[in-house]
């Protein structure tokens, strides 16, 4: 019989696209206070160059960053973090709609979609409202998705995997992320 232990804590990861840039800033004011400091942060990757799926609700022009944070979670954690985080992007919406956020427009339906998950040594994990067969169901209304696995030291997609999750750009940003994870797993040396 296996031994039932507690899952190691992980790197939480959020991938945060908007066609307003001050959604990014406001977005990291709120993460920060949520989870701490942000130990990477990756430049803005074109995201509709990887699909037009979100250009009818959020436009056709969409950056889109990759953030980790300093402090680990635990992994049951997730659900509450989606949940969350789709409060944050209704309140972006309420904000800018009543002109609390300087420099946005809400002429779009979405102007916020900020996606969480976390990285451990062997997978990204993210999570999703949206229910489908690859998903598995944790709490709250939330599913998890194994998006990219580690293997091979380097970082494998999967039948689902997203475009841009296969891109070098974001598996160079996740290399430094799985990194920085193993150096804070690794005990110091004598």
């Amino acid at each position: 019989m296996g031994q039932i232990r507690q899952p190691q804590n992980v790197l939480l990861f959020m991938a945060v696209f908007s066609p307003f840039g001050i959604a990014f800033d406001w977005t990291l004011r709120r993460a920060e206070e949520e989870f701490g400091a942000v130990a990477l942060r990756s430049g803005a990757f074109p995201f509709e160059q990887f699909t037009n799926y979100y250009a009818p609700t959020m436009g056709a022009k969409l950056p889109k960053e990759l953030w980790a944070f300093q402090k680990r979670i635990d992994p049951a954690a997730l659900p509450k973090i989606k949940c969350l985080t789709n409060k944050w992007e209704a309140d972006f919406v309420q904000e800018t709609a009543a002109g609390n956020v300087s420099g946005s427009d809400v002429s779009v339906s979405r102007p916020l979609n900020i996606d969480p998950g976390y990285i451990d040594l062997g997978k990204l994990i993210l999570a999703s409202t949206k229910d489908h067969a690859h998903r598995i169901y944790l709490s709250k209304g939330i599913f998890a998705e194994t998006t990219l696995v580690y293997t091979q030291k380097h970082w494998k997609a999967l039948p689902w995997s997203y475009p841009d999750y296969q891109s070098e750009g974001y598996q160079t940003f996740l290399t430094q992320c799985r990194e920085l994870l193993k150096k804070s797993r690794t005990p110091p040396s004598l």
